[in-house]
């Protein structure tokens, strides 16, 4: 990213650089200029105010419309804007100058007709030349992101399905249900089948990119059953949310909660508190902050950087992470349905 001072210095390169342009075209444009300094310096004075006028008014001009208007979404009727832009204000800058210089300060410079003809076909190669640089920037810059998309999804899909089916996550699951065998058998039978279900909805979201809250929730439900057998009372998970037709990416949640259990402390002293609800255009996962001081997996923040990074194509809203009073929130975009 340019500095401040770095942007200021090449712009007072380019003035520079247009003054002394100006000043160099004078001589060729005017034959009395070469014998009368006062000539010169009226007729240069001209031709650099349409230079730096053009030129700088163009760019400025070029930048907003960039910004209003995305060449890769609508680069026709950013071409035609441009185009009308570009004839607009030079015919009002030609205008303007032509009459301030000839009939202010009585130096002819060709009338408006003869100025506007000249200044119109240079404005208009420049500007087709500056057009074909921004739109080839940008069409590259789509390619690239392109291909980054593409990448970070194969990236999320796959750290997604190896953060939630880890070896980790299936032997506390095994452990967890080697003690109900024992104790109640058809409480096991459940758990085997909530645990099936949990691993078919991982298979089947892990190519998909967003998926209805109602299906993510359905699928949290056998989740949190497996996690409640696992821990019982030591933890507290309180889902607040309706079973609506808003897009989620598959598995964020789930995530999100395995995250609160997994660097948190979850004991009968300290019951690990985790709230799902919804906070205006938000789902907000917030879990109560109890760091385990020592912990048994090294943290590299691989899963909530996955979710950042798929939601960054899935919203113009960012994930926001939140930590304070004793709580860690985070807060996803809620996705409208594409149908």
């Amino acid at each position: 990213m340019m500095s401040f001072i770095q942007y200021l210095k090449s712009k007072i390169v380019l003035i520079i650089c247009l003054i002394i342009g100006g000043c160099i075209m004078t001589f060729f444009v005017c034959d009395i200029c070469s014998t009368s300094f006062s000539w010169f310096v009226k007729v240069a004075s001209f031709t650099t105010a349409i230079w730096l006028s053009m030129w700088l008014g163009n760019e400025y001009m070029s930048h907003f419309l960039d910004q209003k208007i995305s060449w890769t979404k609508e680069p026709i009727k950013r071409f035609g804007v441009g185009i009308a832009g570009m004839l607009v204000y030079t015919i009002a800058v030609v205008f303007i100058l032509v009459t301030v210089f000839e009939k202010g300060l009585k130096v002819y410079v060709g009338g408006i007709s003869g100025m506007l003809y000249g200044t119109v076909s240079i404005t208009f190669i420049i500007t087709l030349f500056m057009t074909s640089r921004v739109f080839l920037l940008n069409w590259k810059q789509a390619a690239i992101d392109s291909e980054r998309l593409q990448k970070e999804s194969i990236t999320a899909q796959y750290n997604s399905l190896k953060n939630q089916v880890n070896p980790h996550f299936l032997f506390n699951s095994l452990n967890a249900l080697t003690n109900l065998v024992y104790e109640d058998q058809d409480k096991a039978a459940k758990f085997i089948k909530q645990l099936s279900e949990v691993y078919r909805y991982v298979l089947d979201t892990q190519a998909k990119e967003v998926v209805p809250l109602k299906e993510e929730l359905e699928f949290l439900d056998s989740y949190l059953f497996l996690q409640k057998i696992r821990f019982g009372d030591n933890l507290n998970i309180e889902v607040e949310l309706a079973k609506t037709q808003s897009m989620v990416a598959p598995l964020a949640l789930q995530l999100l909660i395995e995250n609160a259990i997994k660097h948190n402390i979850v004991s009968s002293e300290n019951p690990l508190v985790i709230k799902l609800m919804q906070q205006q255009k938000f789902i907000v996962v917030e879990n109560s902050l109890q760091r385990k001081t020592a912990l048994g997996e090294p943290s590299q923040g691989i899963g909530l950087e996955n979710i950042k990074n798929r939601y960054k194509f899935l919203s113009q809203t960012p994930v926001e992470v939140i930590e304070a009073n004793g709580k860690y929130i985070v807060k996803l975009p809620m996705i409208d349905d594409p149908m």
